[in-house]
């Protein structure tokens, strides 16, 4: 919600009146040296918004007046005769190479940086930053240059001096990459916020003692739980503790910024210090998780796969705090983070991404290793995926498992090189550093703001167990643990230099120790600011959702007279669209199929369907390769101007109080992209939410997404999701990697009614199908094996009336061969159908009926029975698929049709007919596929054997 103006000159009174000579003065001591002001005033003029998109360094006016007094005196001067070989030239000449230094530090000086606790890595010395490479040498270092575009507050100093604020700026503690960013605005910016602080932090005592309070929380709780659990799994915290006073800053910065809600995405390591520390789980629940104790009815999963979700106070408001759930398949997470977050922030109408913030943690060798890191960066800057900007978090062990050879790790110089392909900066930071960890946070937390841009904190630590605690990891890194063995903890480092530094005392420090060992035991939250009664409207409600099972009705009918206005209305397209010639074959078709004059195709039924939906309420979104189109140039539902080459959808212009429309291309991937619409549909239950593949042979891409997402995330963690998989699906001699999309191996994971499994195949089926699943309060993934072949077939059409009047039949039996007559009953699911029954036909055969099964699981046992009731004597029954014997769905739903066969006639063989078992889903050779394809259809209408 936008600020009233009432609000905003409240929130700016101060700065004008009688407090503008001071605010000015302020500002100019803050150009010179943002260290010789408050922190207050530091960070108000940090967070300070360019004006007018520029990236250009304020000057203060002191300097502009200094500048015209140096004028007026240097006019006296002699003026320099090109090639008079005077000093004066040659200074000129190394000033240039100055320029160069300076430059050199920008882009290299990461490579010296103080970045390893440690002290393992080696340190590199960047031949570019020797003066030597720029002719320079050390007669020169008392000599004065002029500091060109540097921030550091004057515009001449001596070299040494230059150099010297250019080692604080980029070979100190923190290590920031910057360079490779070539928008110059971004960059502007950056090495601005560096050189003006010269990347030191500076904050007050009671910035300090937070920092030593957040430390003494993340070191408190892992060894509190050593020490009440020991040797039990639970990938500790320890030596990367400034993890906690980062995401604490983190969350404080973003809720002043605005931001309401903040979605985190983590792997293992830290992840239970964050739920209790940061988010405020109960540390006794957290108890009673480690002692066993069952708190769901389901299977449930281990303590560090679970989610939770809070509200804490910051200074810009209350904010809602959500931890996805997730599983151990590392980086899988983050593109479900952003899936999440992009459904929140449309759910407020925020474009920009100003109120919802993804954050997602990473681990150093998983973020270079995985290639879901790769496409989620992809997306980032995509239409149908941006979120403005998510900050990443490497909480970088220096060792993935027991792998901490870089050169076995990696082919780049940081784990976080792979960020660089989107140009993002990142900050490398010595985790020992607090301060420096909370400095960079801000800093990125601030860059996030201004550009909605990926940042990427790289927090250099140690873990200081093995990969978990009943690991010995001194057998595979004998010196970096016995370099761990002898290092003092951050937070007793730290607490020492707050104790010097006379900020606490050592009592003070102790007590911070025992006050939070106490409330452990009492079993008190521990998370700062948490919100006791939280702001309900912050939260996503899936109350009308839950409780539902198969068994709930949904009614798919339609008025027939709207459809058929709808029908009219998503058919028309303006004059000014000049319409490619095939596509306006389609849409004259359409206008046809509205008035009755032909009969409903595939394409139209699945439009109505959609334009029935947005016009009750229902928000849809679909994406996918080429969804706006339909691989297979069945759907067309976005028109592309010829003359003008701008899109215009139909669907989005049906009404002005229609529901939402998102329709987007999609980058080539599978797996970020179906994680992401499993996190957009897992939060928002109202909506249609819908995913297609290609062809449904490349879903497999994305197969940790099924398995461990999709297939059974309500068993696991009682996550439930409506979402829509669409994937094409038949046999037509396009060989193996275009027609399947693997049936079985969705049959194989269904169990406990935790997905749909739907091959529909009449236009009729597709509308009801995909109308039950927006309007039926149930929501759980619908898996959909869409056809190709049959999306044009004469055969597989509708009529308006079945449409408006009809229902999803999950059985539909045969109604041209009479029961009396009928010798066998063949069951059969999807394309299959029509090769049967145009053999059929052209034999004139009368005794062979055809069942399809739509519906494959949840499995229509009593829909199944009512039609094989028709026929009780028969005793022949066949299951016929297209798919080779081993695959489809004959393994994983045999005995369920068996069991219905034996209850209408115990005498009754169910037999499999198809092609034969392989290795590979289909022939290669399109005279193999007609050949195998014959043999099958003959055997299943063959009565005499």
């Amino acid at each position: 919600m936008q600020e009233s103006i009432m609000e905003l000159l409240w929130k700016t009174s101060h700065l004008s009146g009688g407090n503008a000579a001071y605010v000015e003065d302020q500002y100019e001591s803050y150009l010179s040296d943002p260290h010789s002001v408050s922190e207050e005033w530091r960070d108000y003029f940090d967070k300070l918004p360019r004006v007018n998109g520029s990236a250009s360094e304020d000057v203060n006016h002191s300097e502009i007046i200094k500048y015209f007094e140096l004028l007026g005196k240097n006019r006296a001067r002699p003026i320099i005769v090109p090639g008079a070989g005077s000093g004066d030239i040659a200074h000129e000449r190394k000033q240039v190479e100055v320029v160069q230094l300076v430059n050199a530090y920008r882009l290299s000086g990461h490579q010296k940086a103080n970045i390893d606790p440690l002290n393992l890595r080696a340190v590199k010395n960047p031949v570019d930053l020797d003066l030597g490479f720029h002719r320079l040498n050390t007669a020169d270092l008392d000599s004065v240059f002029q500091t060109g575009d540097l921030a550091f507050g004057y515009k001449e100093a001596k070299l040494k001096d230059i150099i010297a604020d250019l080692e604080k700026t980029y070979c100190g503690n923190i290590g920031a990459e910057v360079m490779h960013i070539t928008n110059y605005e971004e960059r502007r910016w950056l090495l601005n916020r560096l050189e003006r602080s010269r990347s030191q932090p500076d904050f007050g005592p009671k910035a300090k003692r937070n920092i030593l309070r957040r430390l003494t929380a993340a070191e408190g709780l892992e060894r509190h739980l050593d020490s009440k659990y020991p040797g039990t799994k639970r990938f500790g915290l320890e030596g990367g503790e400034s993890f906690i006073p980062l995401l604490d800053a983190l969350i404080r910065r973003v809720g002043e910024y605005g931001a309401k809600e903040m979605v985190l995405g983590m792997a293992h390591r830290g992840r239970l210090n964050a739920l209790v520390n940061i988010l405020g789980k109960n540390p006794s629940d957290l108890f009673d998780e480690f002692e066993g104790k069952k708190l769901v009815d389901t299977s449930g999963d281990v303590k560090y796969h679970q989610g939770f979700s809070s509200n804490v106070m910051t200074p810009g408001g209350e904010m809602h705090l959500a931890l996805a759930f997730n599983p151990s398949h590392l980086e899988i997470v983050s593109p479900v983070v952003e899936g999440s977050v992009r459904a929140r922030q449309d759910r407020r109408g925020d474009k920009a991404g100003h109120t919802v913030v993804p954050v997602v943690v990473h681990g150093d060798a998983a973020f270079a290793g995985q290639g879901v890191v790769m496409e989620t960066f992809q997306m980032s800057q995509t239409r149908a995926y941006k979120t403005g900007g998510t900050v990443h978090l490497v909480i970088n062990n220096q060792v993935g498992f027991t792998t901490s050879r870089a050169d076995d790790a990696r082919s780049t110089a940081y784990c976080t090189d792979v960020a660089k392909m989107i140009e993002t900066p990142i900050f490398h930071v010595n985790g020992d550093d607090p301060e420096a960890v909370v400095y960079v946070t801000q800093l990125a937390a601030d860059y996030r703001n201004e550009f909605k841009k990926d940042v990427v904190i790289d927090l250099v630590c140690y873990r200081r167990r093995g990969h978990n605690e009943t690991d010995e990891p001194s057998s595979t890194q004998p010196l970096m643990y016995k370099a761990i063995r002898s290092h003092k903890t951050t937070r007793t480092v730290y607490a020492e230099q707050l104790v010097n530094a006379g900020v606490v005392t050592q009592d003070e420090a102790d007590q911070m120790t025992n006050d939070y060992r106490a409330a452990l035991d009492r079993g008190e939250h521990v998370a700062r600011g948490l919100v006791s009664e939280p702001d309900s409207s912050l939260f996503v409600n899936w109350s009308p959702y839950i409780g539902h099972d198969w068994n709930t009705p949904a009614d798919t009918t339609y008025p027939i007279k709207e459809l058929q206005s709808l029908a009219e209305q998503t058919s028309h397209v303006p004059d000014g669209v000049q319409v490619q010639r095939q596509v306006a074959k389609i849409y004259d078709d359409r206008r046809k199929m509205a008035g009755g004059a032909l009969p409903i195709n595939w394409g139209m039924a699945e439009t109505l369907a959609y334009a029935t939906l947005l016009k009750e309420g229902h928000k849809i979104r679909l994406t996918g390769q080429d969804v706006g189109r339909g691989t297979f140039s069945h759907r067309h539902a976005v028109v592309h101007n010829q003359k003008t080459g701008e899109a215009y959808i139909p669907l989005a212009n049906i009404s002005e109080d229609q529901a939402p429309l998102d329709i987007y291309d999609s980058l080539l991937s599978e797996e970020a992209v179906l994680a992401f619409e499993y996190g957009y549909a897992t939060t928002s239950p109202k909506g249609l939410v819908i995913w297609e593949a290609q062809f449904g042979d490349f879903a497999n891409g994305a197969q940790v997404v099924i398995d461990q997402f999709i297939t059974s995330g309500e068993h696991k963690w009682q996550r439930l999701c409506g979402l829509t998989m669409l994937l094409p699906h038949g046999y037509e001699g396009q060989g193996p990697e275009h027609s399947s999309a693997r049936l079985e191996r969705f049959m194989q994971l269904c169990a406990e009614h935790n997905i749909q499994v739907c091959i529909p195949t009449t236009p009729a089926q597709v509308y009801h199908m995909i109308r039950r699943q927006a309007i039926r309060p149930m929501r759980r993934p619908l898996v959909v094996m869409s056809p190709k072949w049959i999306l044009r077939h004469k055969l597989a059409t509708s009529t308006l009336e079945e449409l408006a009047e009809g229902s999803f039949k999950t059985v539909i039996g045969d109604d041209v061969v009479k029961p009396e007559d009928a010798k066998r009953v063949i069951l059969c699911s999807g394309k299959v159908y029509y090769h049967l029954f145009e053999a059929r036909e052209e034999r004139e055969e009368k005794d062979v009926a055809l069942i399809r099964i739509e519906q494959l699981y949840p499995f229509p046992e009593e829909a199944l029975r009512v039609e094989l009731a028709k026929y009780p004597g028969l005793v022949d029954v066949v299951w016929c698929q297209e798919e080779p014997q081993n695959q489809g769905a004959w393994y994983s739903s045999q005995h369920r049709m068996r069991r219905v066969v034996e209850r209408v006639n115990e005498d009754a063989e169910l037999r499999y007919v198809g092609r034969a078992s392989s290795s590979a889903p289909a022939a290669g050779y399109m005279s193999t596929h007609l050949e195998e394809q014959n043999k099958f259809i003959n055997a299943a209408l063959d009565t005499s054997v």
